[in-house]
């Protein structure tokens, strides 16, 4: 896939950082130039110094054939622009917004950008919901090591496809928060039977991201 990741802070720099190790082709573009400087310098030339809002700075970097527009920067007003100009006037088939004041979410819906992501959001919707003893949330891991918020799309294959949450072994590691099915937003029990095409919004510790990843997928 082409990625545009729009917004070079800790969020746009490791999300580009793991696109390019699984192989796909990558674009950062970040406005401040010391920032900017800073990732070209460990990453290279996957940094791009432009304004992720203005329509010629995603012409010049070829935001037409892009497959995902990412747009993560710290003001949801400039993700909301991003992720528009690119579904409305490049074309692009996915666009995701992070949002930093979840209150805004039904205004990214209303105006075309359903695909977002808000880690205020679903770290509380952690907190509130009641669970089963095996899915209680491990607060000292996210008080103490870094945590990764991972998405994934189950297919036909997938180890846990027609299983329920509680039987999928992985309390203490990670913790289902969401599970996106069509237009359908699931906040999980024990007893919710994932299904093929079900989106699984997980969070985890980073070094259990790759385990973490092939119980939902399989070994590729």
């Amino acid at each position: 896939m082409y990625v545009v990741v729009a917004g070079g802070g800790k969020v746009g720099y490791y999300l580009t950082k793991r696109l390019i190790e699984e192989n796909h082709e990558v674009l950062l573009v970040e406005k401040d130039k010391k920032k900017c400087d800073r990732i070209a310098e460990e990453l290279g030339e996957v940094a791009f110094r432009g304004d992720g809002c203005e329509v010629r700075t995603l012409e010049e970097i070829g935001t037409e054939r892009a497959d995902v527009m990412v747009a993560v920067t710290g003001d949801d007003e400039d993700n909301l622009v991003i992720c528009q100009m690119a579904k409305f006037r490049f074309n692009v088939p996915r666009a995701i917004a992070r949002i930093n004041n979840p209150q805004n979410e039904d205004v990214f819906e209303k105006l075309g950008v359903a695909t977002t992501v808000s880690s205020t959001k679903i770290i509380y919707n952690l907190i509130d919901q009641e669970v089963d003893s095996e899915e209680v949330i491990p607060l000292a891991s996210l008080k103490r090591g870094d945590v990764e918020v991972v998405e994934v799309k189950l297919k036909e294959g997938s180890p846990v496809v027609k299983k329920q949450i509680k039987d999928l072994h992985i309390a203490g590691d990670a913790v289902i928060a969401t599970i996106l099915r069509e237009n359908e937003i699931i906040f999980p029990r024990g007893d919710t039977t994932l299904e093929v095409n079900d989106t699984v919004i997980a969070l985890t510790v980073t070094e259990k991201e790759k385990v973490l990843r092939e119980r939902l997928v399989g070994k590729r």
